[in-house]
């Protein structure tokens, strides 16, 4: 486990202590190499394991607190220390910083923010190479329109990461109306998105397991709600916190959007490492795109995650080629994926993910060699294109073949 955070807990509060505990517990990143309630012994504890971090929780007393986080800067100064409170005094947090915290979360702790603070002590720790702790990657998947194959990517996607055991993989349907990923996987879940969201706060990571319907592949599915009338029961803020927390739980996370580009869907793309922009190559596909990219250009940070997928190559050889394609959304295309109704229907209607259904087909590979670059070089690709966009020209061709 030399990629993985070790840590030693202390607070003497039995009830914050294991509340800790169930934030901490099942995050890839992390090992709890020990807890303790009485700070008078936890200078020893640490001396002892020998942690990478040292959470030193000081309502209990935060005197005797801040005493310690000295005593550990001193005695241990190869373990950083991460000190909680429920206080937000500035004074304190102080005081705290300059007996040697490196970092200061207060109570209660947002999954959010210890995640910024794992990930900051890690960096220090590890540095930003290869051995530093594996985190997280979230992908998340929308269409230029209805249609063009997000859902199926998105759930044979999970489904072909899932299939590697040493990937933890959880697939959200944020298609919150008319979302079908469940069909996909041939599953009835217990409970759905809104049932997570209305209880985050309360979730550990082993009960958040326990609300996912694991697939055989081994993906985990957090479907959309079952009535209508509960997709208003679902907060952005919500959201945010139910992604922070898979975030925490898995190494892979798939969000298949919906194609209204909500509220709850724009939460998804600002958390997003990759947005899988699935169309097709004709006319209204491409027009969609442009908007699409026009919107995201004036969202901080969200245009430069965008990567082009171009799904049912070879569909129809009347489509629009590739060059004028990437001329018209003035971005390259990232990706291909072959016609293959067959196989699709076939596993769709089975509700067997291709990995099972079609292991060989040319689409199943594409797929795979899609994860493969995503997940080995961050999915950079080309850079995009300096060339300006041609919607115009071809929207008006467009338009005069319509008689508009």
């Amino acid at each position: 486990m030399s990629n993985v955070l070790r840590l030693a807990l202390v607070d003497p509060s039995d009830a914050q202590r294991e509340s800790l505990k169930g934030m901490l517990l099942g995050m890839d990143m992390i090992w709890l190499e020990a807890e303790c309630s009485r700070y008078e012994f936890f200078a020893d504890v640490v001396a002892q394991t020998h942690p990478d971090i040292g959470l030193v929780a000081i309502d209990a007393d935060p005197q005797k607190g801040l005493e310690l986080v000295r005593k550990l800067a001193s005695s241990s100064p190869e373990c950083a220390v991460l000190v909680v409170s429920s206080s937000s005094d500035g004074n304190l947090i102080l005081q705290a910083l300059r007996a040697g915290a490196k970092e200061f979360l207060t109570q209660p702790v947002r999954i959010e923010d210890l995640l910024g603070a794992l990930g900051r002590i890690s960096e220090r720790r590890f540095g930003a190479g290869e051995n530093r702790p594996r985190g997280c990657q979230v992908i998340a998947l929308a269409g230029a329109t209805g249609g063009v194959g997000t859902t199926s990517l998105a759930v044979n996607l999970g489904c072909i990461l899932a299939h590697e055991e040493r990937n933890a993989v959880a697939l959200i349907d944020l298609d919150l109306c008319l979302g079908d990923a469940d069909v996909f996987l041939d599953t009835i879940p217990d409970y759905t998105l809104v049932d997570v969201a209305q209880n985050v706060t309360r979730l550990d990571f082993t009960l958040l397991k326990r609300s996912l319907t694991k697939h055989a592949s081994g993906l985990y599915l957090l479907p959309r709600p079952v009535q209508l009338e509960d997709v208003n029961l679902i907060s952005p803020e919500d959201l945010q916190r139910v992604i922070g927390l898979m975030k925490a739980t898995f190494t892979h996370l798939v969000m298949d959007l919906s194609k209204g580009y909500s509220a709850l869907d724009q939460i998804a793309l600002g958390m997003a490492n990759h947005i899988l922009l699935v169309t097709q190559l004709d006319l209204p596909c491409l027009r969609n795109v442009v908007r699409l990219m026009m919107s995201f250009n004036e969202m901080e940070g969200i245009a430069e995650k965008v990567k082009i997928i171009v799904n049912r190559i070879g569909l129809d050889s009347g489509h629009i080629t590739q060059k004028k394609a990437e001329e018209t959304i003035g971005k390259p295309i990232f990706w291909q994926l072959p016609n293959d109704y067959r196989s699709m229907i076939d596993a769709r209607n089975n509700g067997v993910p291709l990995i099972e259904q079609a292991p060989k087909a040319a689409i199943t590979q594409q797929i795979r060699q899609l994860i493969e670059v995503l997940t080995n070089d961050g999915g950079q690709g080309a850079e995009p294109s300096d060339k300006k966009t041609g919607f115009s020209g071809l929207f008006k061709r467009w338009s005069s073949k319509s008689g508009k």
